[in-house]
């Protein structure tokens, strides 16, 4: 399935071939211990990951949309019946400029119009303050602090490090 919908500046679409080199400048060196496992070490990769991310009908490219460039992405994964777990990840370049905001607000929407969502949750480390305050600034109701929630990264002595982890969420009827 074919998807595209846009904001005032973003284009947001399907993952193509083109957007490998775009993938490679953030996911090369991922800042958020959640997305290491992600992390593409040759161009190689980045097109083999673009080619996977362009079969998924819930991973999408967020674009400038004058350039068509992609500058970061978004994520869902369905949990039945209606449930949409996201996510995002953004090259730094981009940061504070408003690109997240917007894209997640128009995403959310997209979910709720288009896929029958009623209930959207994300899960953001405790570290991760600027996902905290996008799920603020998107009206998402923090609903729980886990601690020591999951492990992405080992400490020096090889044992995990385990991260505490917020969840917000959003119900369409909150809208």
């Amino acid at each position: 399935m074919v998807t595209r919908f846009e904001t005032t500046r973003l284009l947001i679409r399907n993952f193509e071939a083109k957007d490998a080199d775009g993938l490679f400048a953030y996911l090369s060196r991922p800042r958020v211990n959640c997305f290491i496992d992600e992390r593409l070490r040759t161009l190689e990769e980045a097109a083999a990951n673009v080619e996977c991310r362009s079969k998924s009908e819930l991973q999408y490219a967020v674009c400038l949309k004058e350039e068509n460039a992609i500058i970061g992405n978004l994520f869902a994964v369905k949990e039945e019946p209606d449930t949409y777990n996201v996510g995002w990840h953004f090259n730094e370049q981009y940061e504070g400029q408003g690109y997240a905001s917007e894209s997640v607000r128009a995403f959310l929407s997209f979910l709720f119009a288009n896929r029958n969502a009623r209930r959207i949750y994300a899960y953001v480390e405790e570290d991760n303050i600027r996902s905290q305050k996008l799920c603020e600034r998107l009206a998402m109701r923090k609903e729980a602090h886990f601690i020591e929630f999951i492990s992405f990264i080992k400490k020096p002595d090889g044992t995990p490090k385990y991260e505490n982890t917020f969840v917000y969420a959003i119900l369409k009827n909150e809208l």
